[in-house]
């Protein structure tokens, strides 16, 4: 089956090779062939996306003028757990059915928290450099100082997800108390994890440790900021594992430069790769990590077949497994409706 006879998905951000990474098979025996390539401009992606069926979504942002150039389209799949680089609503009005992979990296991204969690709170990071350094700091030292025991500690989750359910039990096995906030969050699932639901302004003067699992809305967009920080205790950490622009980072520097936060751990960035200098990375209480936190050989692995599997369904007229815009199916210009074949349950 060549790429003329057959149905497209194409990945306008992967070059060809294994690199692409998805299964070619799984999509293969759904009657398509897989495209990939790096575009430079939008013009190129748009080129090179004209005649797919599906997209494969990554960091590359597809707004409202991007799919207005795609008739074909019929599906959008994300390689992970957010989806702030499509435009849903757009996609949404044009009859393009939007996926993503939800259950992504959930143990890898708790376990990333937990770790910058303890770099900065440890002092594990700054005690490594000065020991390059040639610096031996033995004992408590105003280099290492403030340094506490976790046991006891309030750990306040923003978000109560997945990743922060699986943070939950991390963390109360080291001794914190675990605290959260979260609107969408099911009262009874923070009851099963002996956890206390309240309000951001309720959460903030409470917690030692703050740590984010919220998608990026416009909602959420500097959540984060001087009046949230003012809340927040004098001395307490913030962890970042969501989204850059959920934080205003002058906010933050302005904080930790007024000794009025503790520290960070950042795995994300508002703008990545950040441009050096960068004025969070001389903060000696402050770890930054490159957006890896997803990372790990099991998680990738599920993800491709994730991927790959629900650009299949969508090959075959089936609405995805993880649907994020489940108002697609009632509306007349759906592309997937309109080929006749009945769609399976979806689980969002």
């Amino acid at each position: 089956m060549s790429a003329e006879t057959s149905r497209l998905v194409v990945f306008t951000e992967r070059e060809e090779g294994p690199v692409c990474g998805l299964d070619e098979k799984v999509i293969y025996e759904a009657g398509g062939t897989l495209q990939c390539g790096r575009a430079g401009s939008l013009e190129d992606r748009i080129a090179l996306a004209k005649p797919a069926e599906v997209l494969i979504a990554s960091t590359a942002a597809m707004p409202h003028k991007f799919l207005l150039e795609l008739p074909q389209l019929k599906g959008i799949v994300r390689t992970g757990i957010g989806y702030d680089s499509v435009d849903v609503e757009a996609a949404t009005e044009l009859g393009i059915a939007v996926a993503n992979v939800p259950v992504f990296c959930q143990e890898e991204v708790a376990e990333h928290a937990l770790g910058l969690l303890l770099s900065v709170t440890r002092k594990i990071t700054l005690a490594d450099r000065l020991t390059r350094q040639g610096k031996w700091v033995v004992g408590i030292q105003e280099d290492m100082l403030p340094i506490r025991r976790l046991r006891g500690q309030t750990l306040g989750l923003v978000g109560f997800g997945r990743i922060a359910q699986k943070l939950t039990d991390m963390a109360k096995a080291l001794g914190l108390r675990v605290i959260a906030t979260d609107p969408y969050a099911a009262p009874e699932a923070a009851r099963a994890a002996g956890v206390d639901l309240m309000s951001i302004e309720e959460l903030l003067p409470q917690s030692d440790i703050v740590s984010l699992h919220v998608p990026l809305t416009e909602k959420t967009r500097y959540l984060i900021n001087s009046d949230s920080i003012e809340l927040m205790k004098h001395g307490a950490i913030l962890i970042n594992t969501s989204r850059g622009p959920v934080v205003d980072e002058v906010a933050l520097e302005e904080a930790l430069a007024d000794g009025d936060l503790g520290g960070a751990g950042l795995d994300v960035l508002e703008k990545e790769p950040p441009k050096i200098p960068h004025p969070l990375l001389d903060f000696d209480n402050v770890v930054v990590t490159c957006h890896f936190a997803s990372c790990s050989l099991e998680a990738y692995a599920d993800l491709r077949h994730s991927v790959s599997e629900q650009a299949a369904q969508i090959l075959r007229g089936e609405f995805p497994r993880h649907l994020v815009n489940p108002q697609v199916k009632d509306l007349p210009q759906c592309r997937l409706r309109n080929q006749g074949v009945q769609a399976p349950d979806t689980e969002a």
